[in-house]
This record gives C-alpha cells, structure tokens and sequence, in this order.
C-alpha cells in the first residue's frame, strides 16, 4: 500500500501529477552587455512573422506585395527576410 502511495505522489519523469506538469518553463536567455537591442525601424531585415506581427497584414498579403515588387526580399538558404526600409515605405513611415 506504501508504494501505490508513493507511485501516486512522485509519477515518473515524463508523466503528468494531478496538479500539473511537472517542469518549470524556460525564460528567456538574458541578453549579454555585448548584445545590444535594437529598434525595428534600424534593423536591416525582419521574418514574415515579424512583418506580419509589424504590419498587421496576413501572410498572403505579404507573399502578394513581395511578388508585385512593392516589398522587398531576399533568400537567404532557405529563409525569407523580408527588408524593413521597404515596409517602412510601404506604411509611409520615415526613418529615425
């Protein structure tokens, strides 16, 4: 009996206990004092998802512009970056 008990109380790696997962979430890493932050509108290139989350505009949206020519991009291997200076016209935002 004292060791359903303890099954029930300690479950092993991997499973769940009643009162929830059993791991603590990860936090961001702390940006070291050589790592500096910086802006959006001075960064050179942004992901899709960051144009969108930027924008407001959908993926498909952006897909669209990019294939008319009105935002610019580049491939990089396999990655899209979309160039913020053509967002930032786009939007009819001036650089800082």
């Amino acid at each position: 009996m004292d060791q359903l008990r303890t099954r029930l109380a300690d479950p092993r790696p991997g499973q769940r206990s009643r009162n929830g997962p059993q791991y603590e979430p990860k936090l961001p890493a702390a940006r070291s004092s050589t790592e500096m932050a910086v802006r959006f509108d001075q960064r050179l290139t942004c992901t899709i998802a960051e144009a969108r989350e930027t924008t407001g505009l959908g993926r498909a949206t952006l897909y669209k512009l990019i294939t008319a020519g009105t935002v610019e991009s580049t491939t990089i291997g396999r990655r899209r970056l979309v160039l913020v200076h053509s967002l930032l016209k786009l939007l009819g935002v001036e650089k800082a």
